[in-house]
């Protein structure tokens, strides 16, 4: 290419004191905690084993883009899915940052936007403890601080966690990121965490300072694919309520939970006002596809017919003004784009997942559809706009 890309999706594997490092030591015994079990590590979190992450060293490590065909469900013909899974020793780009600079320049990159990996599965297991919700996070972004940065070299933009479960404390903890560089804030889609099991809606006003302090400072938001805790609605049906990556899996738990979470979180930031109240507000949808965005603009324009006196404008509007997205590869760009304008499409290869891609700019490949200048759009312009 003509220009040099900029990933939006990419992830490097935590070391296993990035929970504990900056812990305060009150919450020892209430967050993350890594235990030895014979040869293998598994971690503690809330004094309950944790599975989101079956290897939580991350040696070995599975194969970059090793389960593409699989995840695109376009496996070959006899082919066993369980043998594509392959697994190698860590490399030095997933944990040192010098390295993952000349690994993007080598892979054609200007920048990489980089996610948690065993971070996205923290925030469910611990959420019947708020304070330790907070102390754990607050400790967790010390760290990325501290091994990666919030800008390194201006090629690594790496987003920090924040809950929203304590308003006070959310706040308070925005501010020390913003006084330390943050340039993009991961939140996890998913209903807020309340107090004796409850939960809130992200659009509620209690929230307001916290979306308010985010648009003052034009910081975007990225609601990356995680634990949202959706599989208690597996449960429901016979499933396990708890999320296990690449473990034993119910397939009908698959199909109910999907796409589910992020499709609720944007409706709740439209359906509440939070666009309305904050208009300069971005968000993105990170790894979570964009097949969701087809039936959630038809499910809000129905709406807005039922119930017009609760939106400020067509839903389609909003959507397209505030909302940026990452699809998958398979899924049919031409039409995401036919809806929410190429302008909101951006490029993420979810590298080095084994569900991602094994090269990051293999994703033009998927863009024969579009013009030189809309390729560019999605492949580097719009994730700078929604930089700022």
């Amino acid at each position: 290419m003509a220009f040099a890309p900029i990933d939006a999706d990419n992830h490097y594997y935590e070391s296993l004191d990035a929970f504990t490092r900056h812990l305060d030591p009150a919450f020892k015994r209430r967050g993350v905690r890594p235990v030895q079990d014979g040869k293998h590590v598994q971690l503690l979190i809330g004094d309950r084993v944790n599975r989101f992450v079956p290897n939580p060293t991350f040696d070995p490590i599975i194969v970059p883009g090793c389960l593409d065909s699989l995840f695109r469900g376009q496996i070959p013909d006899g082919v066993n899915p369980a043998s594509l899974m392959k697994v190698e020793p860590i490399r030095p780009e997933y944990r040192n940052r010098d390295d993952r600079v000349a690994t993007a320049e080598r892979q054609g990159l200007d920048a990489v936007v980089l996610f948690p990996t065993l971070g996205c599965g923290v925030e469910e297991a611990l959420k019947d403890d708020i304070p330790a919700t907070m102390a754990t996070l607050s400790a967790f972004n010390r760290w990325l601080e501290e091994d990666w940065g919030y800008s390194y070299r201006g090629r690594l933009i790496a987003a920090p966690m924040l809950s929203f479960a304590d308003p006070v404390l959310a706040l308070a903890e925005m501010e020390t990121l913003i006084d330390n560089g943050a340039r993009i804030i991961h939140v996890r889609p998913a209903p807020v965490p309340g107090p004796n099991g409850t939960g809130r809606s992200l659009g509620d006003e209690v929230h307001d300072p916290v979306w308010a302090r985010l648009a003052e400072a034009s910081i975007p938001v990225a609601f990356h694919l995680g634990d949202s805790g959706y599989n208690r609605v597996a449960a429901a049906w016979g499933a396990s309520a708890t999320f296990e990556g690449f473990g034993k899996t119910d397939v009908l738990s698959r199909v109910l939970v999907s796409d589910r979470a992020i499709h609720d979180t944007i409706a709740s930031l439209v359906i509440h006002g939070v666009f309305t109240r904050h208009p300069t507000l971005r968000v993105a949808s990170i790894e979570n596809g964009s097949d969701w965005m087809h039936l959630l603009v038809k499910r809000l324009r129905k709406q807005a017919n039922q119930t017009p006196w609760v939106f400020a404008d067509d839903p389609l509007n909003i959507v397209h003004e505030h909302v940026w997205v990452t699809p998958y590869c398979e899924e049919d760009l031409g039409a995401l784009a036919a809806l929410i304008g190429v302008d909101r499409i951006l490029f993420g290869s979810d590298w080095p997942h084994g569900e991602g891609l094994s090269e990051p700019t293999d994703f033009a490949k998927e863009l024969s559809g579009f013009s030189e200048v809309d390729v560019r759009k999605i492949m580097r312009e719009n994730c700078l706009e929604l930089l700022g």
